[in-house]
């Protein structure tokens, strides 16, 4: 789910679409095919919803939008993102923030 990379961290996500709007809402998969499950309200038409990932990514980070980069997925729910600059504690502080669900995945519940 959340990787170590030569620039930041990879951060693995499975996208909800038609959402009523964009959040996270858990954790998807076990193992290796873990990743984080996010509902998007965009609809997946000429990249919206990829653009909406990469504003709300911006946003839980507190990155601007130049430092998260989709390596692939583009057409998938499956999606793997660089997050130039963060680090696993970052992205670990993010996602419990942003929904208490992450408690239990991370083992702080």
């Amino acid at each position: 789910m959340i990787r170590n990379h030569s620039n930041g961290i990879t951060l693995a996500i499975r996208a909800q679409l038609g959402a009523k709007k964009t959040a996270i809402t858990g954790i998807y998969g076990e193992g290796e095919q873990t990743a984080v499950r996010i509902a998007v309200h965009a609809p997946p038409i000429e990249g919206r919803a990829n653009e909406a990932l990469i504003e709300f990514l911006a946003d839980i980070f507190r990155l601007p939008k130049s430092a998260i980069e989709l390596l692939s997925g583009r057409s998938s729910r499956n999606k793997l993102f660089l997050l130039k600059g963060a680090t696993v504690a970052d992205a670990k502080a993010a996602i419990q923030a942003a929904t208490p669900q992450a408690n239990y995945f991370w083992g702080t519940e």
